[in-house]
């Protein structure tokens, strides 16, 4: 694990509590294992993470991503999330295909929403030219995929469309 990832990780088990991870099993499933960080821990632990490594590139937060993810665990997901969110800027058409693997894993709106509503829908509407129609050509792809997930994805991302409700969550 990087020193980013350590740091991530630590910092949301420090934060862990047996009771909330127990509710966040219950009310999510059995599909993911749970620290039981709250919502507000994986928040200002990215923040946290952010003011140490200040010099992450674009590749550095793609990988930090994607080694976020590749752990089963909601909360390690969810901070991949927040990553994102918080340097979506930084993304460009080709993380995608990245984005597209996350939604697919999923497998839950707490995951799949953010990631189209807050990372997709921005990314989107900051590229332009060739870029842009490289993206909707994606976009219209994941529109028509068997995959539910990937079609949610493509509608919510989509600037005309409405936000998913807000979820109240007490776990994450």
């Amino acid at each position: 694990m990087t020193d980013a990832c350590d740091f991530v990780d630590a910092s949301l088990q420090r934060e862990s509590s047996w009771l909330r991870a127990e509710e966040a099993q219950a009310r999510l499933g059995d599909g993911l294992q749970y620290y039981g960080a709250s919502v507000g821990a994986v928040r200002g632990t990215i923040r946290d993470m952010l003011r140490r490594h200040r010099d992450l590139t674009h590749d550095d937060i793609t990988a930090l991503s994607t080694e976020l993810w590749s752990a089963p665990v909601f909360e390690r997901r969810l901070a991949a999330v927040v990553l994102l969110q918080s340097r979506v800027a930084l993304l460009d058409n080709s993380d995608l295909t990245r984005i597209e693997g996350f939604v697919r894993e999923a497998q839950l709106g707490e995951l799949a929403d953010p990631l189209a509503t807050d990372v997709v829908r921005p990314l989107l509407a900051g590229l332009e030219g060739q870029a842009r129609v490289r993206a909707d050509v994606v976009l219209d792809r994941w529109a028509g995929a068997p995959d539910p997930w990937l079609r949610r994805a493509a509608e919510l991302s989509r600037a005309d469309a409405p936000q998913p409700p807000a979820r109240r969550s007490t776990t994450a």
